[in-house]
């Protein structure tokens, strides 16, 4: 395959101030991890539903990924009206992402997620989230202290269990992988139609998938993009959504 066959995967941009002026920015790590292991070109996607629509753009690419971020879903996105629940947020990519995670579906083109993207694709299926996770006892840590760094919360490690018989099961040819952690909110209601591919300790669900429509779905709460050149088992995420974008099985039956 030449560069000029490879598909073309379209990353969702997010809402950032830079040097005091509004941007559409991606960290670069999610593209060079996406473009380097799933063999791809990419284009980004502006969140910026006010001047474009979803519509207008799914049918020029051939998958999508949803990438992590600072912000956090608006509550009421999931049917809560929560006076104080914590930011920082960005409409404009939440409105951007429940029409686009539509109309690939529509058109039976895959969507990964990560991080905020996994629960994007959680609140697009139905389900909900929760909010309360870096201040429960009931859940092992799923974030460093807030007082660390930033290289720091991308040093938190947790273990997570993968479900027997799923798609990263099968991927990763073991029961459970050491993940990445870097999130305050997480799953609460699952979305109709998503299967769980992997758990942490807690019970709290870390990976999702779903063949809707024939459109795969996959997506993470961890974070798979960092550092990835020293990680095969994160490599293997992005090598999926290389198998995902050309239409091919994620894993053999």
């Amino acid at each position: 395959m030449t560069t000029q066959d490879r598909p073309v995967l379209g990353v969702i941009a997010c809402n950032r101030v830079v040097e005091g002026q509004s941007a559409q920015a991606v960290m670069t790590r999610y593209l060079v991890s996406a473009l380097k292991y799933a063999d791809a070109a990419a284009l980004l996607v502006p969140a910026m539903p006010e001047l474009m629509h979803a519509k207008e753009i799914a049918p020029r690419l051939d998958g999508i990924l949803l990438t992590g971020t600072p912000s956090n879903l608006d509550p009421k996105r999931y049917g809560q009206i929560i006076d104080d629940a914590p930011g920082p947020f960005d409409p404009g990519r939440d409105e951007t992402t429940a029409h686009l995670i539509d109309a690939m579906i529509e058109l039976q083109k895959p969507i990964f997620g990560i991080c905020r993207g996994f629960q994007e694709l959680n609140v697009a299926f139905g389900g909900t989230l929760r909010r309360d996770m870096a201040e429960n006892p009931d859940f092992i840590p799923h974030h460093a202290p807030s007082q660390k760094t930033f290289a720091e919360y991308f040093e938190h490690v947790h273990p997570v269990d993968l479900i027997e018989g799923g798609v990263l099961e099968r991927a990763y040819k073991t029961e459970s992988l050491d993940v990445v952690s870097v999130h305050y909110q997480g799953v609460d209601k699952l979305g109709a139609g998503l299967k769980v591919e992997a758990t942490a300790p807690d019970g709290v669900v870390e990976a999702i998938s779903a063949d809707v429509n024939g459109a795969q779905v996959l997506a993470v709460q961890w974070h798979p993009e960092w550092k990835a050149h020293e990680n095969p088992q994160s490599q293997t995420f992005f090598k999926l959504l290389g198998r995902a974008l050309r239409r091919e099985p994620l894993v053999s039956r």
